[in-house]
């Protein structure tokens, strides 16, 4: 990886850790969602960045890949996850929190054994481990507090643009004994009171585009540019999109889904409906070195 990659790599890190930061600071029980997202993406833009994908704002049993809406009135509560990304150039950094919102912080002992797993798999990229000894290090560690990890979801390869690149890091022991190459990759667990398992629930109010065509509508097209343009195949939300274009914006986005021009992300939800605890960082390995951008 050339030099100038791994300054941009490193500073989207950067940012995201204060992003990641600024969002553990002003985050309070009953704040709405939307309040949330909103301040999360003036920060961001504030520090000369760019949102790599709409802030995910998941509470209690829903893992990953909630956004809200323009007249979303959802509040904070429970056990919530902050899913954070961040790209300078489509260098990508992501990063993710927990915050229990709870009375009695009930959920601080599955918080913490989620980050301890990410801790411990950081710390053994430094003996090459396959993705089979990263994973099992992250379910002996989830399970060895009592809980159960999520193994149907997991880190993953980073690219230009590509949030998933394609190479998956399990959040359990898989027998799989290939090794990291050189490249930017992201560490995710994620850990349960539950079965730990997930499943697809409902609409996140998230989409990327996957195949550029034409489309009947001028409306749709003027907005399939406007996305493509801002983020090429990076997510986006459904708020930006009735922000931008008003009532016809759902339609629009139906008629891009139906065409296979773009594609929606649900919900994931655990399958016992126990609430689930995200920790998360982005590490670049490069000439037998480990640089973790965003701790």
């Amino acid at each position: 990886m050339i030099k100038e990659d791994i300054e941009k790599y490193e500073k989207a890190g950067k940012i995201a850790k204060e992003v990641r930061d600024y969002a553990r600071e002003i985050v309070k029980p009953g704040m709405i969602l939307l309040e949330i997202a909103k301040k999360i993406e003036d920060k961001i833009y504030s520090l000369n960045a760019s949102p790599a994908f709409p802030v995910n704002l998941s509470i209690d049993e829903i893992a990953a890949h909630y956004h809200p809406n323009i007249d979303d009135k959802t509040m904070a509560k429970g056990l919530l996850k902050i899913d954070i990304g961040i790209h300078i150039d489509g260098f990508i950094a992501d990063t993710a929190l927990t915050l229990d919102l709870t009375q009695d912080r009930i959920h601080k002992k599955l918080i913490e054994a989620t980050e301890l797993a990410l801790d411990n798999a950081l710390k053994s990229l430094a003996k090459n481990p396959s993705l089979h000894e990263i994973g099992s290090i992250i379910q002996e560690t989830i399970e060895s507090k009592g809980f159960s990890p999520i193994i149907n979801l997991s880190g993953h390869s980073i690219e230009k643009y590509e949030i998933h690149a394609g190479l998956t890091i399990p959040n359990y022991g898989n027998n799989n004994n290939q090794k990291l190459t050189d490249g930017v990759y992201a560490i995710e667990p994620f850990a349960t009171t539950g079965e730990g398992k997930i499943y697809e629930g409902n609409p996140g109010n998230i989409y990327s585009i996957i195949n550029m065509k034409n489309t009947r509508s001028p409306h749709t097209r003027k907005m399939l540019d406007y996305f493509y343009k801002k983020y090429q195949t990076l997510p986006f939300s459904l708020r930006e999109a009735q922000e931008k274009f008003g009532v016809l914006a759902r339609l629009s986005l139906k008629e891009l889904e139906t065409s296979k021009i773009i594609q929606s992300y649900a919900q994931l939800i655990e399958s016992s409906k126990k609430p689930v605890a995200q920790a998360e960082h982005t590490f670049i390995k490069s000439d037998n070195s480990i640089i973790i951008i965003t701790k």
